[in-house]
């Protein structure tokens, strides 16, 4: 990809430089990234790359805000906040599994986690939640499911035949993704009861 005909370097936006490094990173990896690489895609010198994004630690936290955006999905009219929280934290985890690497997730104050929580801070107050509850419920939310899914990141599945087992995540050889997405269930709705348990106190 380059600026194109008619084109200089002063066209470029940042948008397009995002483009270019989410598209490398999809490809080869975040360690591919570079200001080199990302500019030698777009057929540019790196210079316009720093004026327009900053440093490389900014094109990666442009590169995890583009794959992380719109996080949340809405709630639905009468949807308890317990239930909300269960779907709201699989979407989160789609999009950390999209990210996929924890060098790019694994942020607590990272925007896109912000803008996410919203949603959920709504629900929660609507439901009775005090604004300091219902931030400490969204926190421990977010860190549950952005935790679940760096550790996820980093799984294999087991190479050898396993023996079956009664509870899902419990042979020592690994999980495979259908007993992962039940342990994820699993360690949400525990975390969910926490709180519940709490805001019953």
């Amino acid at each position: 990809m380059s600026p194109g005909p008619g084109r200089t370097e002063l066209d470029l936006d940042a948008d397009e430089i995002v483009t270019a490094a989410v598209a490398i990173f999809e490809e080869s990896g975040l360690d591919a990234v570079s200001m080199r690489s990302v500019s030698a895609r777009l057929g540019v010198s790196p210079v316009p790359l720093y004026s327009r994004v900053g440093n490389k630690d900014a094109l990666v936290d442009a590169i995890a805000d583009r794959l992380l955006a719109d996080l949340a999905p809405p709630p639905e009219v009468g949807e308890a906040w317990s239930e909300y929280a269960l779907r709201w934290a699989r979407s989160l985890r789609d999009g950390v599994r999209r990210a996929r690497d924890s060098r790019l997730v694994v942020w607590p104050g990272r925007e896109a986690y912000v803008e996410a929580s919203r949603p959920l801070l709504e629900v929660l107050r609507r439901d009775g939640f005090a604004p300091d509850a219902a931030v400490q419920a969204c926190r421990l939310l977010t860190w549950a499911t952005v935790g679940f899914g760096a550790v996820e990141s980093g799984v294999e599945p087991p190479g050898r035949r396993r023996r079956r087992r009664s509870r899902p995540g419990s042979d020592p050889a690994g999980v495979d993704r259908a007993e992962a997405d039940t342990l994820f269930d699993l360690h949400i709705r525990y975390v969910v009861q926490g709180i519940a348990g709490d805001a019953a106190r």
